[in-house]
Protein backbone atom coordinates (compact mmCIF):
# COMPACT_ATOMS: atom_id res chain seq x y z
CA UNK A 1 0.00 0.00 0.00
CA UNK A 2 1.22 3.24 -1.09
CA UNK A 3 -0.02 5.57 1.47
CA UNK A 4 -1.42 9.73 1.47
CA UNK A 5 0.84 10.21 4.29
CA UNK A 6 3.56 9.27 6.01
CA UNK A 7 4.57 11.61 9.57
CA UNK A 8 8.15 12.93 8.71
CA UNK A 9 10.86 11.45 11.14
CA UNK A 10 14.40 13.07 11.31
CA UNK A 11 16.15 11.31 14.02
CA UNK A 12 16.12 13.26 16.60
CA UNK A 13 12.44 13.20 18.05
CA UNK A 14 12.92 10.66 20.42
CA UNK A 15 16.37 11.66 21.61
CA UNK A 16 14.85 15.38 22.58
CA UNK A 17 11.60 14.06 23.97
CA UNK A 18 14.07 12.27 26.73
CA UNK A 19 15.53 15.06 27.40
CA UNK A 20 12.14 16.94 28.01
CA UNK A 21 11.14 13.91 30.17
CA UNK A 22 14.37 14.32 31.95
CA UNK A 23 14.02 18.42 32.18
CA UNK A 24 11.04 17.11 34.59
CA UNK A 25 9.27 20.33 32.87
CA UNK A 26 6.05 18.71 30.61
CA UNK A 27 3.62 21.20 30.85
CA UNK A 28 4.64 23.70 28.34
CA UNK A 29 6.34 26.67 27.79
CA UNK A 30 9.82 24.86 28.52
CA UNK A 31 13.64 24.78 26.52
CA UNK A 32 12.13 23.10 23.45
CA UNK A 33 8.50 25.64 23.05
CA UNK A 34 11.08 28.61 23.19
CA UNK A 35 13.76 26.61 21.12
CA UNK A 36 10.68 26.48 18.51
CA UNK A 37 9.05 29.74 19.02
CA UNK A 38 12.34 31.68 18.34
CA UNK A 39 12.95 29.36 15.48
CA UNK A 40 9.71 30.52 14.29
CA UNK A 41 10.20 34.35 14.73
CA UNK A 42 14.09 34.36 13.61
CA UNK A 43 13.18 32.53 10.36
CA UNK A 44 9.54 34.17 9.16
CA UNK A 45 9.86 37.59 10.74
CA UNK A 46 7.52 37.61 12.98
CA UNK A 47 6.98 39.98 16.30
CA UNK A 48 6.15 36.59 18.48
CA UNK A 49 5.22 33.12 17.82
CA UNK A 50 3.03 31.52 20.32
CA UNK A 51 2.68 27.43 20.10
CA UNK A 52 -0.78 26.07 20.91
CA UNK A 53 -1.94 22.39 20.75
CA UNK A 54 -3.17 22.90 17.32
CA UNK A 55 -3.87 25.10 14.54
CA UNK A 56 -7.37 25.08 15.49
CA UNK A 57 -6.31 26.31 18.90
CA UNK A 58 -4.26 29.54 17.26
CA UNK A 59 -7.47 30.24 15.04
CA UNK A 60 -9.27 30.25 18.40
CA UNK A 61 -7.21 32.73 19.90
CA UNK A 62 -6.81 34.64 17.34
CA UNK A 63 -10.57 35.17 17.18
CA UNK A 64 -10.28 36.16 21.00
CA UNK A 65 -7.75 38.33 20.50
CA UNK A 66 -9.14 40.64 18.08
CA UNK A 67 -12.53 40.69 20.24
CA UNK A 68 -14.69 38.94 17.97
CA UNK A 69 -18.22 39.09 19.18
CA UNK A 70 -21.84 38.07 18.96
CA UNK A 71 -23.00 39.69 15.01
CA UNK A 72 -19.75 40.28 13.52
CA UNK A 73 -18.90 39.04 10.02
CA UNK A 74 -16.23 37.15 9.02
CA UNK A 75 -14.78 36.96 5.99
CA UNK A 76 -13.46 33.56 4.51
CA UNK A 77 -13.66 31.07 1.26
CA UNK A 78 -16.16 28.09 1.82
CA UNK A 79 -13.16 25.64 0.54
CA UNK A 80 -11.52 25.20 3.31
CA UNK A 81 -11.10 23.10 7.14
CA UNK A 82 -14.11 23.13 9.03
CA UNK A 83 -11.98 24.70 11.98
CA UNK A 84 -11.74 27.83 9.88
CA UNK A 85 -15.16 28.63 10.39
CA UNK A 86 -15.89 27.79 14.11
CA UNK A 87 -12.69 29.70 15.50
CA UNK A 88 -14.95 32.63 15.11
CA UNK A 89 -18.21 31.08 14.90
CA UNK A 90 -18.06 29.86 18.92
CA UNK A 91 -17.54 33.78 19.51
CA UNK A 92 -20.69 34.53 18.06
CA UNK A 93 -19.96 35.56 14.38
CA UNK A 94 -21.52 35.17 11.64
CA UNK A 95 -19.07 33.88 8.24
CA UNK A 96 -19.26 34.80 5.27
CA UNK A 97 -18.22 32.79 2.72
CA UNK A 98 -16.47 34.06 -0.62
CA UNK A 99 -15.83 31.97 -4.03
CA UNK A 100 -12.28 30.86 -4.79
CA UNK A 101 -10.24 31.25 -7.83
CA UNK A 102 -10.01 28.02 -10.23
CA UNK A 103 -6.41 28.30 -10.61
CA UNK A 104 -5.01 28.53 -6.35
CA UNK A 105 -8.36 27.42 -4.91
CA UNK A 106 -7.62 30.11 -3.03
CA UNK A 107 -10.32 32.95 -2.06
CA UNK A 108 -11.22 35.59 -4.67
CA UNK A 109 -9.76 38.46 -3.57
CA UNK A 110 -11.45 40.22 -6.12
CA UNK A 111 -14.97 39.13 -4.32
CA UNK A 112 -14.10 40.35 -1.22
CA UNK A 113 -14.91 44.29 -1.38
CA UNK A 114 -18.44 43.41 -2.43
CA UNK A 115 -19.20 41.02 0.83
CA UNK A 116 -18.40 43.86 2.99
CA UNK A 117 -20.72 45.40 5.51
CA UNK A 118 -20.88 47.44 8.11
CA UNK A 119 -20.73 44.34 10.66
CA UNK A 120 -17.44 42.92 8.92
CA UNK A 121 -14.49 42.37 11.43
CA UNK A 122 -12.12 40.18 9.60
CA UNK A 123 -10.96 38.65 6.43
CA UNK A 124 -9.18 35.17 7.01
CA UNK A 125 -7.21 34.06 3.89
CA UNK A 126 -6.63 30.80 4.01
CA UNK A 127 -3.30 29.49 1.72
CA UNK A 128 -4.42 26.84 0.38
CA UNK A 129 -1.88 23.92 -0.61
CA UNK A 130 0.68 26.15 0.77
CA UNK A 131 0.57 28.28 -1.92
CA UNK A 132 0.08 32.00 -0.97
CA UNK A 133 -3.28 34.32 -1.71
CA UNK A 134 -3.19 37.72 -3.53
CA UNK A 135 -1.81 39.36 0.09
CA UNK A 136 -1.07 42.90 -1.54
CA UNK A 137 -4.94 43.16 -2.34
CA UNK A 138 -6.34 41.65 0.82
CA UNK A 139 -3.77 43.89 2.61
CA UNK A 140 -5.17 46.78 0.62
CA UNK A 141 -8.94 45.79 1.16
CA UNK A 142 -8.68 45.54 4.92
CA UNK A 143 -6.30 48.91 5.30
CA UNK A 144 -9.31 50.90 3.59
CA UNK A 145 -11.85 49.38 5.53
CA UNK A 146 -10.20 48.97 8.76
CA UNK A 147 -10.13 45.05 8.98
CA UNK A 148 -8.20 42.47 10.79
CA UNK A 149 -6.30 40.07 8.49
CA UNK A 150 -6.21 36.64 10.23
CA UNK A 151 -4.13 34.37 7.49
CA UNK A 152 -4.67 30.50 8.10
CA UNK A 153 -1.88 29.18 7.01
CA UNK A 154 -2.29 25.81 8.29
CA UNK A 155 -0.67 24.69 5.29
CA UNK A 156 1.57 26.95 4.65
CA UNK A 157 5.01 27.06 6.62
CA UNK A 158 7.90 27.38 4.47
CA UNK A 159 5.87 29.10 1.73
CA UNK A 160 6.59 32.83 0.76
CA UNK A 161 4.56 35.48 -0.90
CA UNK A 162 6.66 38.20 -2.79
CA UNK A 163 9.39 37.19 -0.38
CA UNK A 164 7.49 37.05 2.84
CA UNK A 165 6.53 33.82 4.95
CA UNK A 166 2.96 33.14 4.78
CA UNK A 167 1.72 33.33 8.43
CA UNK A 168 3.79 36.41 8.80
CA UNK A 169 2.43 39.17 6.18
CA UNK A 170 -1.37 39.54 7.90
CA UNK A 171 -1.95 40.92 11.49
CA UNK A 172 -1.90 37.40 12.85
CA UNK A 173 -0.98 34.22 11.09
CA UNK A 174 -1.82 30.58 12.48
CA UNK A 175 -0.10 27.29 11.64
CA UNK A 176 -0.33 23.76 11.86
CA UNK A 177 2.00 21.10 12.79
CA UNK A 178 -0.36 18.02 12.44
CA UNK A 179 0.78 14.64 11.53
CA UNK A 180 -0.51 15.36 8.07
CA UNK A 181 1.69 18.79 7.55
CA UNK A 182 4.83 19.06 6.24
CA UNK A 183 6.13 19.55 9.65
CA UNK A 184 4.54 17.54 12.74
CA UNK A 185 4.84 17.96 16.53
CA UNK A 186 4.13 14.39 16.98
CA UNK A 187 0.29 14.32 16.03
CA UNK A 188 -1.63 17.76 16.62
CA UNK A 189 0.22 21.00 17.13
CA UNK A 190 0.25 24.94 15.71
CA UNK A 191 1.58 28.10 16.20
CA UNK A 192 0.09 31.57 16.18
CA UNK A 193 1.99 34.26 14.83
CA UNK A 194 1.37 37.96 16.43
CA UNK A 195 2.63 40.13 13.85
CA UNK A 196 1.16 43.11 15.67
CA UNK A 197 3.57 43.67 18.63
CA UNK A 198 0.34 45.66 20.17
CA UNK A 199 -0.97 42.16 20.45
CA UNK A 200 1.55 40.12 21.86
CA UNK A 201 0.99 40.90 25.32
CA UNK A 202 -2.10 40.41 25.07
CA UNK A 203 -1.49 37.12 22.95
CA UNK A 204 0.27 36.01 26.03
CA UNK A 205 -2.55 36.46 28.40
CA UNK A 206 -5.41 34.92 26.48
CA UNK A 207 -3.03 31.98 25.93
CA UNK A 208 -2.48 31.36 30.19
CA UNK A 209 -5.96 30.88 30.58
CA UNK A 210 -6.11 34.63 31.11
CA UNK A 211 -4.03 35.22 33.74
CA UNK A 212 -0.44 37.34 33.48
CA UNK A 213 1.86 34.27 34.36
CA UNK A 214 4.01 34.84 31.30
CA UNK A 215 4.85 38.28 32.91
CA UNK A 216 5.44 36.25 36.38
CA UNK A 217 7.74 33.82 34.78
CA UNK A 218 9.43 37.10 33.13
CA UNK A 219 10.06 38.38 36.87
CA UNK A 220 7.60 41.66 35.63
CA UNK A 221 5.02 40.93 37.89
CA UNK A 222 5.64 39.30 41.77
CA UNK A 223 2.53 37.14 41.39
CA UNK A 224 0.24 36.48 38.51
CA UNK A 225 -3.32 36.71 38.63
CA UNK A 226 -6.34 36.59 36.23
CA UNK A 227 -6.25 39.33 33.78
CA UNK A 228 -8.57 38.59 30.93
CA UNK A 229 -10.90 36.12 28.89
CA UNK A 230 -8.78 33.02 28.16
CA UNK A 231 -7.84 29.66 27.95
CA UNK A 232 -5.14 26.53 27.84
CA UNK A 233 -3.73 26.97 24.93
CA UNK A 234 -0.11 25.77 25.84
CA UNK A 235 0.95 22.25 23.84
CA UNK A 236 3.00 19.70 25.60
CA UNK A 237 6.99 19.96 26.19
CA UNK A 238 6.86 16.67 24.70
CA UNK A 239 5.23 18.19 21.46
CA UNK A 240 7.57 20.65 21.22
CA UNK A 241 10.28 18.42 21.74
CA UNK A 242 9.09 16.35 18.63
CA UNK A 243 8.81 19.72 16.14
CA UNK A 244 12.24 21.25 17.23
CA UNK A 245 13.56 18.00 15.33
CA UNK A 246 11.55 19.03 12.51
CA UNK A 247 12.10 22.99 12.29
CA UNK A 248 15.65 21.50 12.29
CA UNK A 249 15.44 19.85 9.14
CA UNK A 250 13.31 21.94 8.01
CA UNK A 251 14.87 23.03 4.73
CA UNK A 252 15.79 19.06 4.08
CA UNK A 253 12.29 17.99 4.02
CA UNK A 254 11.22 20.88 1.86
CA UNK A 255 13.84 20.46 -0.71
CA UNK A 256 12.83 16.60 -0.60
CA UNK A 257 9.00 17.34 -1.06
CA UNK A 258 9.94 20.25 -3.72
CA UNK A 259 11.59 17.47 -5.48
CA UNK A 260 8.85 14.68 -5.29
CA UNK A 261 6.41 17.85 -6.59
CA UNK A 262 8.44 18.69 -9.41
CA UNK A 263 8.31 15.16 -10.72
CA UNK A 264 4.86 14.90 -10.55
CA UNK A 265 4.42 18.10 -12.45
CA UNK A 266 6.75 17.26 -15.30
CA UNK A 267 5.23 13.94 -15.87
CA UNK A 268 1.71 14.73 -15.82
CA UNK A 269 2.08 18.17 -17.61
CA UNK A 270 2.63 15.79 -20.34
CA UNK A 271 -0.82 14.24 -20.24
CA UNK A 272 -2.98 16.70 -18.73
CA UNK A 273 -4.01 20.29 -18.95
CA UNK A 274 -2.75 23.21 -17.33
CA UNK A 275 -5.88 23.47 -15.73
CA UNK A 276 -5.84 19.96 -14.34
CA UNK A 277 -3.00 20.77 -12.57
CA UNK A 278 -2.03 23.25 -9.25
CA UNK A 279 -0.83 26.91 -10.64
CA UNK A 280 1.61 29.01 -9.05
CA UNK A 281 1.36 32.21 -9.74
CA UNK A 282 4.68 34.54 -10.61
CA UNK A 283 6.37 35.67 -7.64
CA UNK A 284 5.40 33.10 -4.66
CA UNK A 285 7.23 29.97 -2.91
CA UNK A 286 5.19 27.11 -2.35
CA UNK A 287 6.20 24.27 0.15
CA UNK A 288 5.14 21.34 -1.57
CA UNK A 289 2.34 20.41 1.03
CA UNK A 290 0.04 19.24 -1.76
CA UNK A 291 -0.26 17.74 -5.05
CA UNK A 292 -3.49 17.64 -6.86
CA UNK A 293 -4.96 17.08 -9.89
CA UNK A 294 -8.75 18.02 -11.22
CA UNK A 295 -10.71 15.13 -13.08
CA UNK A 296 -13.29 16.31 -15.29
CA UNK A 297 -16.17 15.32 -12.70
CA UNK A 298 -17.04 13.84 -9.65
CA UNK A 299 -17.69 10.76 -11.47
CA UNK A 300 -14.28 10.24 -13.00
CA UNK A 301 -12.86 11.08 -9.35
CA UNK A 302 -14.66 8.63 -8.00
CA UNK A 303 -13.51 5.97 -10.84
CA UNK A 304 -10.03 7.31 -10.07
CA UNK A 305 -9.79 6.65 -7.00
CA UNK A 306 -11.45 3.32 -6.65
CA UNK A 307 -8.90 2.40 -9.50
CA UNK A 308 -5.86 3.37 -7.66
CA UNK A 309 -6.93 1.19 -4.70
CA UNK A 310 -7.05 -1.28 -6.95
CA UNK A 311 -3.09 -0.84 -7.34
CA UNK A 312 -2.94 -0.21 -3.24
CA UNK A 313 -2.55 3.84 -4.33
CA UNK A 314 -4.28 6.24 -1.54
CA UNK A 315 -5.91 9.24 -3.25
CA UNK A 316 -8.24 10.76 -1.04
CA UNK A 317 -10.68 13.82 -2.34
CA UNK A 318 -10.48 17.03 -0.18
CA UNK A 319 -13.41 19.17 1.85
CA UNK A 320 -16.63 19.52 1.17
CA UNK A 321 -17.74 23.25 0.66
CA UNK A 322 -18.29 24.55 3.99
CA UNK A 323 -21.59 26.59 2.53
CA UNK A 324 -22.93 23.23 1.51
CA UNK A 325 -22.87 21.58 5.46
CA UNK A 326 -25.73 21.94 7.85
CA UNK A 327 -23.26 23.98 10.05
CA UNK A 328 -22.46 26.05 7.78
CA UNK A 329 -26.45 26.63 6.32
CA UNK A 330 -26.62 27.49 9.82
CA UNK A 331 -23.83 30.02 10.55
CA UNK A 332 -22.56 31.25 7.60
CA UNK A 333 -24.33 32.65 4.18
CA UNK A 334 -22.51 32.54 0.92
CA UNK A 335 -22.21 36.23 -0.55
CA UNK A 336 -22.19 36.37 -4.71
CA UNK A 337 -22.31 33.36 -6.66
CA UNK A 338 -20.98 29.75 -6.58
CA UNK A 339 -19.34 29.90 -9.61
CA UNK A 340 -15.87 27.38 -8.98
CA UNK A 341 -16.09 26.03 -4.96
CA UNK A 342 -18.71 23.14 -5.39
CA UNK A 343 -17.61 22.50 -9.37
CA UNK A 344 -13.71 22.59 -8.58
CA UNK A 345 -13.47 21.09 -5.00
CA UNK A 346 -15.81 17.81 -6.93
CA UNK A 347 -13.28 17.46 -9.39
CA UNK A 348 -9.90 17.64 -7.27
CA UNK A 349 -8.39 14.77 -5.80
CA UNK A 350 -4.67 14.32 -3.94
CA UNK A 351 -1.76 12.11 -4.54
CA UNK A 352 0.63 10.29 -2.46
CA UNK A 353 3.27 12.92 -1.28
CA UNK A 354 5.39 13.00 1.88
CA UNK A 355 8.66 13.14 3.27
CA UNK A 356 10.80 10.01 2.87
CA UNK A 357 8.75 8.70 -0.11
CA UNK A 358 11.03 6.54 -2.08
CA UNK A 359 11.57 7.17 -6.66
CA UNK A 360 10.13 3.69 -6.52
CA UNK A 361 6.72 4.61 -5.09
CA UNK A 362 6.99 7.88 -6.54
CA UNK A 363 7.31 5.84 -10.04
CA UNK A 364 4.30 3.56 -9.06
CA UNK A 365 2.07 6.15 -8.69
CA UNK A 366 2.98 8.16 -11.82
CA UNK A 367 2.32 4.95 -13.78
CA UNK A 368 -0.68 4.29 -12.29
CA UNK A 369 -1.89 8.18 -12.87
CA UNK A 370 -0.67 7.84 -16.36
CA UNK A 371 -2.07 4.57 -17.52
CA UNK A 372 -6.19 5.74 -16.02
CA UNK A 373 -5.91 8.84 -18.49
CA UNK A 374 -4.06 7.12 -21.88
CA UNK A 375 -6.81 4.70 -21.29
CA UNK A 376 -9.51 7.20 -20.89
Amino acid sequence: MIPFNVPPKTGNELNYIEQAIKSDKLCGDGQFSKKCEAWIEKSFNTAKALLTPSCTAALELAAILIDIKEGDEVIMPSYTFVSTANAFVLRGAKVIFIDVRPDTMNIDESLIEAAITSKTRAIVPVHYAGVACEMDTILAIAEKHELWVIEDAAQGVMSTYKGRALGAIGHIGCYSFHETKNYSSGGEGGAILINDPKLVARAEIIREKGTNRSQFLHGIVDKYTWQDIGSSFLPSELQAAYLYAQLESADAINDFRLSLWNNYYTEFSKILQPEQLPHIPNDLKHNAHMFYIKLASSEERAKFISIMKTHNIVTPFHYIPLHSSPAGEQFGKFSGNDLHTSVESAKLVRLPLYYGMNDDKQLEVVQAVRTFFLEE
